[in-house]
């Protein structure tokens, strides 16, 4: 037996490469598609490494992971700034409300320095590792300590405080950018324009030493070829599009009304990037602290601008009643007249040329304070204060229970917004010491079909190469064979049709054979009588099918009858689905004559199916640090003594 070694060899290298291609090829595959033991399976997150009480830190970059609104905004700006090109923020433009800041803050908010570097951080965060990873937040921290230029402490830090640290940095980022790109369009910028010598180290970012002149005719392109998204609009100076603005940022207005006189004075708006909500030291509910800070809030003693002028009025006629001196009447009627005016016209307006009485001896009025959000932001964060303050004594933790739901509504009835949970941050200790954690919704793997794939591209991409044509590819008719009948429908240009099950079902009913004595209805073929027509003919006259035809033709009709009876083998989900397409047949007595159904003569009805819901993810990671695993909702909504921040995304329509 020489043989018997040799297949045993080969046996155990087969085996042997069976082994290795699946250890090669099988942790990759379950990542790459969708398989039946997808709960089995085990899955990973990217994790931060805490080397020195960083949990703070690590707990809010992972909350912020979560947010898809947030991480869209990021490759927007990062990628609207490439396209725009540095000469565009280089010049310093100041805040009109900011005008003390100096030039090296400008700078380094124009230059969008913490925008890119919460970017890359973000997007190490939201990969699917293979196994278990770990990265560190140093290049980020290290990012906000140039942007600051001071030292972040590595003590027990607040989570809120950085987090709003962070959300105020971007928002101011993006509206320096906003105003470097504004003042781009408005000026063009002129040749040799160079940044301000406020730096103290006179660098600048994203510039050479040796800076080249600017061509203002390129960067005044470079800005008006973006093209613009549907439903974007210009805007009052239809100079640039209308911009999306932060998503973290929303804009409260305070408005107060006097109770005596129904004067309402101009409402105070005020921008925020999170919401801190007082927690009560009794278990409670988010909407009902939300209903405590939105109720209207009762004021005494407040002194009503409409009830001043009113006032000085009354006190003015009282005066020209008791007085003598026609100069004085006369001088003091222009002042009341003036003061009706301004009550009629705007109460808060000053009165320079009316010397108005003291004010203290104005009245005192009741007011109604009311509070709403005029602008909702597309994602939340909202901070849960449980901190107790009492004189004498430390400051201590409110551990009292906030029930929380999945969802959160927002508004009144006319401008109600729905939100829902994104992340958690949560907090074990004392106040003075303990440990972050986050709590973050896996996502859904969501396709991103092309619509219009030959039209121009968004906004913020390169202008596109213009198509030659955008006109369809035409639809040849066959050529007709001079042995064929003129007007006679050929099957050549039918048989493409056929290898189609929805084009086969619509096609079925007026399909002809040989001798014109049988159509084919349905599943069964019925005997048509020789004067008669059926219902489901073609519109066009159909020429005889005796005429002599070549072996082509026939062989032909030989592979569309092969074609029609692997159709008809097809399961009967697939023929349903083409059967809707197709109108009704009629049907046959048993005399073999031809009923037309009622729907046959009129329009047939059609079948709109019901639209697909978007698939809820239930599943969260649970991550402290290095350390994740997976929970489910019923866990997350379970933390209602430790929660501390909560983040919530706007639902978008359908």
């Amino acid at each position: 037996m020489p043989e018997r070694p040799t297949a045993t060899g080969y046996l155990l290298g087969a085996s042997l490469g069976l082994i290795v291609a699946v250890w090669v090829f099988a942790p990759s595959y379950p990542h790459d598609h969708d398989s039946a033991n997808a709960s089995a399976r085990k899955k990973n997150v990217v994790g931060l490494v805490n080397p020195a009480n960083d949990c703070f830190i690590n707990s809010v970059l992972q909350a912020l992971a979560g947010l898809g609104d947030l991480r869209l905004y990021l490759i927007r700006e990062t990628h609207r700034r490439k396209l725009d090109g540095p000469e565009v923020y280089l010049q310093v433009v100041v805040d009109p409300a900011r005008k003390n800041m100096p030039p090296w803050k400008i700078e380094g908010l124009q230059a969008g320095m913490v925008t890119h570097g919460l970017k890359e951080i973000l997007d190490k965060l939201n990969e699917r590792p293979i196994q278990r990873k770990s990265i560190s937040a140093a290049p980020f921290v290290q990012v906000l300590e140039a942007a600051f230029k001071q030292r972040i402490s590595r003590q027990q830090q607040d989570a809120q405080e950085f987090l709003q640290v962070v959300a105020e940095r971007l928002c101011d980022e993006y509206h320096a950018g906003h105003r470097a790109r504004k003042n781009a369009r408005q000026s063009q910028i002129p040749n040799g324009t160079s940044l301000s010598n406020g730096s103290p180290n006179g660098t600048r970012p994203n510039a050479t030493e040796t800076s080249s002149p600017i061509d203002p005719a390129g960067v005044n392109q470079q800005l008006n070829g973006l093209a613009l998204e549907d439903g974007d609009t210009l805007n009052d100076n239809d100079t640039y599009p209308k911009e999306e603005g932060f998503p973290l940022e929303g804009v409260s207005e305070s408005q107060i009304e006097c109770l005596t006189c129904g004067f309402k004075p101009n409402s105070t708006k005020s921008t925020f990037c999170t919401l801190t909500l007082s927690v009560p030291e009794h278990n409670s509910t988010l909407s009902s602290i939300f209903d405590q800070m939105f109720k209207t809030e009762y004021i005494e003693d407040f002194k009503c601008e409409k009830c001043r002028l009113q006032h000085a009025v009354d006190t003015f006629e009282q005066e020209i009643a008791k007085s003598n001196s026609e100069k004085f009447k006369t001088r003091t009627q222009k002042a009341i007249d003036r003061i009706k005016t301004a009550i009629e016209t705007d109460p808060e307006e000053q009165l320079l040329d009316v010397e108005l009485p003291d004010k203290k001896f104005a009245p005192k009025r009741k007011i109604a304070k009311h509070v709403q959000i005029s602008e909702f932001p597309k994602a939340i964060a909202i901070h849960l204060s449980r901190s107790i303050h009492e004189l004498g004594k430390s400051t201590m933790k409110n551990s009292s229970k906030v029930s929380f739901d999945e969802k959160l509504s927002l508004g009144g009835l006319t401008t109600r917004r729905t939100y829902r949970l994104s992340s958690i941050v949560c907090h074990k200790g004392s106040h003075q010491s303990g440990h972050y954690e986050t709590f973050r919704r896996q996502p859904i793997p969501q396709s991103f079909p092309v619509h219009n794939a030959f039209k121009k591209s968004a906004v913020y991409s390169k202008p596109p190469t213009p198509m030659t044509s955008q006109i369809s590819t035409p639809q040849v008719e066959a050529v007709q064979r001079s042995g064929e009948v003129s007007g006679e429908t050929s099957t050549l240009s039918s048989t493409p049709e056929l290898l189609s099950p929805a084009s086969a079902a619509s096609s079925s009913p007026s399909l002809p054979f040989t001798n014109g004595h049988a159509h084919l209805n349905g599943n069964a073929l019925l005997p048509v009588p020789s004067g008669s027509t059926s219902s489901d003919a073609t519109p066009k006259n159909l020429g005889p099918t005796s005429a002599p035809r070549d072996s082509e033709t026939s062989s032909i009709r030989s592979i569309a009858r092969s074609a029609l009876s692997n159709i008809s083998k097809v399961p009967s989900i697939s023929r349903s689905k083409a059967s809707t397409s197709s109108p009704p047949m009629s049907s046959v007595d048993e005399n073999g004559n031809a009923n037309g159904n009622a729907e046959t003569n009129g329009a047939p009805k059609e079948s709109k199916s019901a639209p697909k819901k978007k698939k809820q993810s239930n599943r969260w990671w649970r991550i402290s640090d290095e350390k994740a695993k997976e929970a489910k909702t019923s866990e997350v909504l379970a933390m209602q003594r430790e929660v501390y921040l909560l983040f919530y995304e706007l639902e978008k329509d359908d």
